[in-house]
């Protein structure tokens, strides 16, 4: 995995976003390293940055853009995925609905 991928699993996993300060120590890179790491995904439109002041001292918080999500990743033909909105506690590998639902989708790509 690349450095700016790393940053970004980082900075995508907390949804408060990450002190660019801090992520330079998380990476185990310098911050001048971390500073083109994070322009790289500021340019790809991936990130935010936002000025904090953090003990009178500047830095940025950085943080993962919303992007929507491609329907087709929810949808086994008209069928969404079951996991929105159900409230069962399964484990992915025992949930007789999800195990339907791939099975559809499977059939549904088959069928194109």
């Amino acid at each position: 995995m690349s450095e700016p991928e790393e940053a970004f699993k980082v900075i995508q996993s907390r949804s408060e976003g990450v002190l660019q300060s801090e992520l330079w120590k998380i990476l185990d890179v310098d911050s001048r390293k971390c500073s083109r790491i994070v322009k790289k995904l500021l340019d790809s439109g991936l990130i935010e940055r936002i000025e904090f002041r953090k003990n009178g001292i500047k830095t940025f918080i950085l943080k993962a853009k919303r992007r929507p999500v491609d329907p087709g990743l929810i949808m086994a033909g008209d069928e969404l995925i079951p996991c929105i909105g159900c409230e069962l506690e399964c484990s992915v590998r025992e949930c007789h609905r999800l195990m339907d639902w791939m099975y559809e989708l499977a059939i549904s790509e088959s069928e194109e």
